[in-house]
């Protein structure tokens, strides 16, 4: 028997989005989503790795808002993982929700840029590639174990240009100022749920949603004291909670910060939900996405 969501987070998604928009969660919630990469241009270009999965007899095909993006089609992770390009760091297996923060972000050549919880790296080491190895990203992860991870992948896709600090962000000395920053922030995950599996009404709790609308928020401002004047920051979520998203972005706006609008256009084909702060995205779980939240955020003169 398939195991349901949790009750309160059945009575959020239903008083937040009304019943259309909660089928369509849980319609996402049930299926097996499909196996999605990125390039690494650091050490490959897409020609030659699309030329590897071919060659392995995988089919592919492109996403419209990003160069380095790639579905693979009918197969399961194992049989990337099993790729000298996977092994050699040419290719990272990734959510294209995930990808999202870092292509909004844009990152470029001589930025300084902040990464305030970067483990395990995916958006680390995207936001090193986009910018050629060329920006200047601290990259910061609270947890050793995770931080230990974060080196890894660093050190496997080439991104010479990221400083790892094992150090919790919210610590950071306000000495300290950025170009630009990524706070893809501590969450409860309720976008990324998998209904059926076992162990949700103990994963996603009440107090854990509560809990991360805590920390999201001291990050948040911690951001915003460390980001640059007149410069550009993005806050993202891999849950679909208006708690955890927008609510705590209206909580830091106002004479410090402007949100800077993300236009739908600029995401062909990704799925939307409604969201209550007009600029933000929030991407609606399906085969080929997870539940996302991304909100740039620009902070005042």
């Amino acid at each position: 028997m398939k195991e349901l969501l949790p009750d309160f987070l059945q009575e959020k998604l239903f008083s937040q989005y009304g019943e259309e928009w909660y089928r369509k969660i849980l319609t996402g919630y049930e299926e097996q989503r499909a196996v999605t990469l990125r390039v690494n241009t650091l050490k490959a270009d897409g020609a030659y790795v699309t030329s590897c999965l071919e060659a392995a007899q995988i089919s592919w095909r492109n996403v419209r808002w990003s160069r380095e993006a790639l579905i693979a089609e009918h197969v399961r992770e194992d049989a990337i993982r099993a790729l000298p390009v996977y092994d050699q760091g040419m290719i990272y297996l990734q959510s294209l929700s995930s990808m999202i923060p870092p292509v909004l972000l844009n990152p470029q050549k001589g930025e300084c840029i902040l990464d305030m919880a970067a483990a395990p790296g995916g958006k680390t080491t995207q936001m090193a590639a986009l910018s050629n190895n060329h920006a200047q990203i601290t990259a910061c992860e609270k947890n050793k174990v995770r931080g230990e991870r974060l080196k890894y992948n660093i050190e496997k896709q080439g991104a010479s240009c990221v400083y790892l600090m094992l150090e919790d962000a919210r610590k950071l000395d306000d000495f300290f100022s950025f170009d630009k920053i990524l706070l893809d922030a501590p969450c409860s995950g309720s976008g990324t749920l998998k209904l059926g599996a076992q162990g949700l009404n103990q994963k996603i709790t009440q107090e854990l949603v509560s809990r991360s609308s805590k920390t999201q928020e001291e990050l948040l401002k911690k951001a915003l004291k460390l980001l640059k004047p007149g410069h550009e920051m993005i806050y993202s979520t891999c849950s679909i909670l208006r708690e955890e998203n927008e609510d705590r972005v209206k909580r830091v706006l106002g004479r410090t910060a402007e949100l800077v609008p993300i236009s739908p256009d600029s995401l062909p084909d990704v799925p939307l939900l409604p969201v209550s702060l007009p600029g933000t995205v929030c991407v609606c779980p399906d085969s080929l996405y997870e539940g996302f939240f991304v909100a740039k955020i620009r902070k005042r003169q």
